[in-house]
């Protein structure tokens, strides 16, 4: 890659949870440093085609695919479309994710709601990789992005056992893979955002009480915005992290640096 060149030339990447939030935030991103991106999510008719205009308004080549990363023949369809369209798959973005709001601690929580978030945020995860690493065998190699949070390293300020427990098992896997593909062309690597103020979120902080108490964790005193982790996941689907892998990028306005007394 020449300088000037745009990060993800001749790339194609396949991103899970892609028609909105953080992963809508990261198709552009991806499209505009010239990859062609395929967008795989669940999304309503009207959300998928505003989520597809907007990546193709970056600059780049977009095509959506409905796809359920609990349910593997999805999965699998996705993959297919993927390479049927572009002609291979080179970064895989597992960002899709869950996080239910009756999630608390391990006596209160459902079990219901422990295996619905386990299903999206670990399983979606397992079957995007079972899915995604023969097409990046089958051609050049590739860069595997899971999406983890600060969370897998240190508990939550606010109890949500299952996604906590999600996300740390998404970081292990994500290890394992490195090591198992290190020689064969594939990196993985975990992406470990801090709060980022998304819908997702937003929904969970709905009085300034709420807000306060994720805050005071903050040692730079804000909320993180989509766009800080889109660079992150840039930087890990580009050839700029050719020597990274198995490792986490934790983008949490330093929050697992800090020493802060429980309240």
């Amino acid at each position: 890659m020449a300088a000037g060149d745009p990060r993800l030339a001749g790339k194609v990447a396949l991103i899970t949870g892609g028609a909105s939030g953080l992963g809508r935030v990261g198709a552009e991103r991806f499209a505009a440093e010239g990859a062609r991106v395929v967008i795989a999510d669940v999304a309503d008719p009207e959300v998928a085609d505003a989520a597809v205009e907007a990546v193709a308004a970056s600059g780049g080549e977009v095509s959506y695919v409905h796809c359920d990363v609990s349910d593997s023949d999805a999965v699998a369809a996705a993959v297919e479309h993927t390479v049927s369209t572009f002609g291979g798959l080179d970064v895989l973005y597992n960002n899709a994710g869950v996080m239910i709001g009756d999630d608390d601690d391990p006596v209160a929580t459902p079990l219901e709601t422990y295996e619905r978030t386990m299903d999206i945020n670990v399983r979606g995860v397992l079957l995007g990789c079972r899915h995604a690493i023969p097409a990046m065998l089958a051609g050049r190699g590739g860069s595997i992005i899971n999406v983890a949070s600060f969370v897998a390293h240190m508990g939550a300020a606010t109890p949500q056992i299952a996604y906590t427990a999600s996300k740390g098992a998404v970081l292990a896997m994500t290890r394992e893979i490195a090591v198992i593909y290190a020689r064969r062309g594939i990196r993985a690597n975990a992406l470990c955002p801090g709060p980022i103020m998304t819908p997702m979120l937003a929904k969970f902080l709905s009085d300034d009480a709420k807000r306060q108490r994720r805050l005071v964790h903050i040692p730079m005193g804000r909320f993180g915005n989509p766009e800080e982790i889109a660079n992150g996941a840039l930087f890990l689907a580009s050839d700029e992290s050719s020597w990274m892998t198995g490792q986490s990028l934790i983008i949490d306005g330093g929050i697992t640096a800090a020493y802060v007394t429980p309240e």
